[in-house]
């Protein structure tokens, strides 16, 4: 269900399905980061898991309809590994890239998880990454958000530095820890500016076009915003992280909705319980307790992405699962 201001948008967002349980390998997701989504549907997952159980990191291959394909990339510090994988997104070949936090790079797959490179530096100089957070790709470029150099940088996709815009501060074109980033279909980029809870518009030359949003719990307010991305009539996504919401905008910025999560046990999780009894009994006694709300609420939903069918695809870092919305421009009381 969705919450609107009614007399600015007739759109209207439309709980779908889940998809995903907890699990530290095959059938499910450990603490997912983000997603990225192929044409014909297939889907990646990053899951980085736990410092204590980093055997749970990984990249799964899936579908929207939880079909299970395969998975690859593991914990450590050699080729096609990770320490602290944040973002996911695919060029026109669909080879993956993955960024890494911690290691200061950006990895490259196959569509099939083969490795095929990397490449990245640690610093503050041009070209080179603290933190780099979150990756998008238009054509030949790569925009990333270099986190705690609080910038953005542009790269070319084999790492050869195209430019970069930003600097600390709260300002305008100023970031505070960066974090989700997108670019739309009119090559507009989008900036979750973490730490200074708003999203900032630029161009691809890195020249502000807008600010939304401001510290706080109210609608068209944000509270560590982690993920950003926008559809096609141009509404912007926002995972409020720590308001546990997502908000949609127009294109001027206006609040539109907000949802708060929808969730129904997925066909993975609902598998799981049939073959685990005494899970059964505990989760009855959950929802005897507070009517399933917890399960049922987003819970640091960290990712936002259109897939392209239009659906908006949500990613929870903490429950271990997506959740997905149909969007319709019908008019409709709510």
């Amino acid at each position: 269900m969705s919450a609107h201001l009614f007399g600015l948008t007739d759109r209207t967002f439309a709980y779908s399905h889940s998809l995903g349980r907890n699990e530290f390998a095959g059938t499910g997701f450990r603490n997912p980061m983000d997603v990225a989504i192929t044409a014909d549907g297939t889907t990646y997952v990053v899951n980085r898991s736990r410092e204590d159980r980093p055997d749970g990191l990984r990249i799964s291959i899936v579908t929207l309809d939880e079909q299970y394909i395969s998975e690859f990339a593991s914990h450590g510090e050699g080729d096609g590994q990770f320490i602290w994988p944040s973002s996911i997104a695919l060029d026109d070949k669909n080879n993956v890239y993955v960024s890494d936090e911690w290691l200061n790079r950006i990895t490259i797959f196959d569509k099939d998880g083969e490795y095929l490179g990397k490449w990245g530096n640690t610093g503050t100089g041009d070209g080179e990454l603290n933190h780099p957070a979150g990756i998008a790709i238009i054509g030949d470029t790569l925009v990333l958000t270099d986190s705690q150099n609080h910038r953005v940088q542009k790269f070319g996709l084999d790492g050869t530095f195209k430019g970069k815009f930003g600097g600390p501060g709260n300002g305008q074109s100023q970031f505070n820890l960066p974090w989700g980033i997108s670019i739309d279909r009119n090559g507009l980029v989008y900036v979750a500016d973490w730490r200074n809870d708003r999203v900032q518009q630029f161009n691809m030359d890195g020249e502000w076009q807008a600010t939304f949003g401001q510290s706080g719990t109210n609608v068209g307010q944000f509270k560590r915003p982690a993920s950003v991305c926008t559809d096609e009539d141009g509404d912007i996504y926002v995972a409020d992280w720590q308001n546990n919401r997502v908000q949609i905008l127009s294109a001027d910025g206006r609040f539109v909705a907000q949802l708060r999560g929808d969730h129904v046990l997925s066909q993975w999780g609902r598998e799981k319980l049939i073959s685990n009894p005494d899970m059964l009994r505990q989760r009855a006694i959950a929802f005897a307790n507070d009517s399933g709300n917890f399960e049922r609420e987003f819970a640091q939903p960290c990712a936002v992405k259109i897939d392209h069918q239009g659906r908006l695809v949500v990613v929870e870092n903490w429950s271990g699962r997506i959740q997905v919305y149909q969007k319709t421009r019908e008019p409709m009381l709510v």
